[in-house]
């Protein structure tokens, strides 16, 4: 497939065929394509014709963007990247800068969960726990110690206040096959931090920002991290990441710690911005609940179809994973052919993410093609 256009939910291909888009290229286009929302402030931004100044420089939007994100989430400082994966990284030195200064070089560990997806840079790799996409390119960063959701007495052994500087943790895995994390787990995780003067990286590239119908994932809990790392969603498609980073650990870093030359750029933050200020409505959210309640109902009516197939529906809000018997990329096929796009989450897991403005009808249109693909 060749996809030469799209408009809301549908992309098209360049032989005329539409498909149903329920990847929003990996959770990213939360808005659509074709957004009004996007298309009128990139226009702005190509009014002023400043593109990009790097951030030597101070800009309106960058301001703006990184003032309304840190009063949504409570933290204190943004650092603006490009990507998730360059989030997590960036998140990672500063969890390392800010130990260090508390504890000395033996305070420098980094615990993350089995089943973690953190992306596939040299540190972003290495907290990630898939080993056929690790060991191609292993030794990766080293001091990094993998704990199991499942066992808390794990976690708690493993969170050693001279050793360990941050803890990093999705609220729901994605890639892990959409496995929301306990909100009691994820409040204990945050009190035995607090606690040791660990640092509480949350990880929300893909469930953040709405998807779940809060604006943060881990809202639920009740909890603030210490670091919040955001990408996906942010401009709808453009690419810009965000590390949310508290006081504390922010007040440690200094000018050459860290970098980027195209983080933060004019255009991207002008969009981003748009985005938040739709997706960050109550109103807004409210909506994507409803959508989530309605798609949950939809797909326990399949799973109780077909029984044999289906072994679990989870998730939250427009973020949910179908486990099935067999291997889920055939699945995948079988729904593309139908019109319909998904993506995998592992070997048994099929990712359901559309755009938060998706319709009813395009809900109901989606599970029934997914129904139809789940038998051979």
């Amino acid at each position: 497939m060749v996809f030469v256009s799209g408009k809301g939910c549908t992309l098209f291909d360049d032989e005329g065929r539409e498909y149903l888009d329920f990847t929003s290229g990996i959770g990213v286009t939360v808005l659509g394509h074709d957004s009004p929302v996007v298309r009128a402030a990139v226009e702005r931004v190509l009014d002023t014709g400043l593109i990009h100044a790097s951030n030597l420089f101070r800009t309106r939007p960058a301001e703006a963007l990184a003032r309304e994100l840190t009063r949504r989430s409570g933290l204190d400082f943004a650092f603006f990247c490009n990507s998730g994966a360059e989030g997590v990284e960036g998140s990672l030195k500063f969890a390392r800068r800010w130990a260090r200064s508390l504890g000395g070089d033996e305070k420098h560990r980094i615990v993350a969960l089995r089943g973690g997806f953190h992306g596939r840079l040299f540190g972003s790799l290495a907290v990630t726990d898939r080993p056929d996409f690790r060991k191609p390119f292993e030794p990766l960063m080293p001091g990094v110690d993998f704990v199991d959701a499942g066992s808390p007495d794990e976690i708690d052994r493993a969170l050693d206040p001279d050793r360990t500087a941050a803890m990093i943790v999705e609220p729901i895995q994605g890639e892990g096959g959409v496995r929301p994390l306990p909100l009691p787990l994820l409040q204990q995780i945050r009190k035995w931090t607090a606690e040791r003067g660990i640092a509480l990286i949350l990880d929300e590239i893909q469930c953040g920002f709405g998807r779940t119908g809060t604006l943060f994932a881990h809202e639920p809990a009740g909890i603030r991290p210490d670091l919040l790392v955001l990408a996906k969603p942010l401009a709808n498609g453009l690419p810009i990441g965000a590390v949310l980073v508290s006081r504390e650990v922010g007040g440690v870093m200094r000018p050459g710690d860290h970098g980027t030359t195209f983080g933060g750029g004019p255009l991207v933050t002008t969009v981003a911005l748009a985005v938040l200020e739709t997706v960050g409505a109550p109103a807004f959210l409210e909506d994507v609940r409803k959508k989530g309640e309605r798609l949950e109902t939809l797909l326990s009516g399949l799973g109780d179809a077909r029984s044999s197939i289906v072994r679990e529906v989870r998730g939250r809000g427009l973020f949910r994973g179908v486990e099935v018997e067999g291997m889920a990329s055939e699945v995948v096929d079988r729904a593309r052919e139908r019109g319909l796009l998904l993506v995998p989450a592992g070997k048994h897991v099929i990712r359901l993410l559309p755009a938060l403005i998706v319709g009813e009808e395009e809900l109901e249109r989606a599970v029934s093609i997914l129904g139809d693909a789940l038998d051979p």
